[in-house]
Parts: structure tokens; sequence; C-alpha cells
């Protein structure tokens, strides 16, 4: 259907997992597709993969993000849509979490999405307009007893995306949120034997596929979504209805 045709989308962490699933999807649905992670053989297999590009960038590097920009303006003429997907989780709760991983977490989790979302979006307002989308996750809906940290990093991306989203409505740029559940990607695993557990709790009685959150991402970086802004869209297979 080419629902990106003409598009320039930019994907953090997009070497593999959801982010490579973006990539995909973008890519087939006519976007020019930009990925970036710190993946290197991974990155580049999926940018040989789809034909688009790949480059390395630490999230947390303020430098480092007005470079790519500057390079795929220089090249694409504009960038329209960014999807801040990079991240990491540790399990830990409050009293065992040390200073150092808290601030790991939350520099990769919020402050990779904060100078993401800054340095679009003076391009895209520039340009007229376009699609930022945050992925927190269901952490930053309920409590996340046993990962403290990731449940902080991923609470603040939803705040800071309805306040981005307000700020930046009135010059076209939307701002949105995507909070997925249980997800077959190399960071679900990480949960060890729990996972067979939570799954076991999802109503739909399944962990979803990465492909499934990239249809949802794919929805609101096209013009379909043009009236949502500021919104948390759920993809958890009705954990938190529970």
């Amino acid at each position: 259907m080419n629902r990106l045709d003409g598009k320039t989308c930019l994907i953090t962490g997009g070497a593999r997992g959801q982010g490579a699933a973006e990539a995909r999807l973008f890519a087939s649905e006519g976007a020019k597709v930009w990925i970036c992670d710190l993946l290197d053989a991974e990155g580049e297999a999926v940018a040989a993969e789809l034909d688009c590009q790949y480059r390395r960038l630490d999230v947390c590097d303020e430098a480092g993000w007005q470079m790519l920009i500057e390079e795929i303006i220089s090249l694409e003429n504009g960038i329209d849509v960014l999807i801040n997907n990079a991240g990491i989780f540790r399990a830990n709760r409050l009293l065992t979490t040390t200073m150092d991983e808290f601030n790991l977490v939350m520099d990769i989790n919020c402050n990779g999405v904060f100078l993401g979302m800054r340095t679009v979006a003076a391009p895209m307002i520039e340009s007229g307009g376009g699609s930022i989308v945050n992925i927190s996750s269901i952490a930053g809906l309920r409590a996340a007893v046993g990962a403290f940290s990731y449940g902080a990093s991923k609470w603040a991306v939803r705040g800071m995306t309805k306040t981005a989203a307000v700020e930046l409505a009135r010059k076209g740029v939307r701002v949105n949120s995507i909070h997925p559940g249980l997800i077959e990607t190399p960071m679900a695993h990480e949960l060890g034997p729990n996972i067979d557990k939570m799954t076991s709790r999802v109503p739909l009685g399944r962990i979803a596929q990465a492909d499934e959150v990239a249809q949802l991402a794919l929805f609101l970086a096209s013009d379909e979504s043009a009236y949502s802004t500021g919104c948390e869209f759920v993809v958890d297979g009705g954990i938190t209805a529970l």
C-alpha cells in the first residue's frame, strides 16, 4: 500500500527485535529507512537486507544525535518520522537497585528519548510537521515490581510524550507512545524462567511477535493517525485490563 511512501524514517535500536521489525515493515511500505544502534554487525546486516542506511549511535550522545540528523537532512532533505525504540532492561527491586544501575537505565531509556525528540523537532517543524513515536512499555502504565529503574524510565517516557505532544501540536509535530507487553524479542528473554509464568497471565494466552508492535508503529508514523497525538497505544494482549 506504500503507506509511508516518500517519508524518511529513523529508528533507534534498529539492529534487532522490535526495531528491526519496524525497519522491515517501514521499508516495505515505501519509507526511506535509517536505523541506528550500537550492535554494528547486526545493524549492518539489516541495512544490507533492506538496502537502507545504518549508522552507529549512542542515544545518550547529544553531539552524535546532532551529527546524525544533520546527515539525514543533507541526504534526504528532511526527516518525517522518528521511532525512539532503543532501550535496556534491568531486573532489580528498589532496595537492591544501585545508583549506577538507575542512572544507566534512565540515561538510555529516558535521556535517549529526550535527545531524540529535541534534535528532530526543529527540522520537522521547519519542513511542515512529522511524527515521533516513543516506545514505552506497560511498565509505564502500572507498577513494574522487580524492575524499579526500568519502570521509572518508562513512566518518564510516557510523561515526556504527553508534554512534547502539547508543545509541538500547533507546529505540526505529533508525539505518541506505544506500550508493549510481552514481546518475542531478546529483551523479553532477559526475564528468564519468569517469562512463561508471565505469559500464562496474558488474557490472549500468548506472547506477541515484534511485528505486532511494528504494525502499530506504522499506523502512528503514517498519515492515517493524523488526529492522534499525546496518546498511549497499548499492545499487550489484555494484561493491563486485569
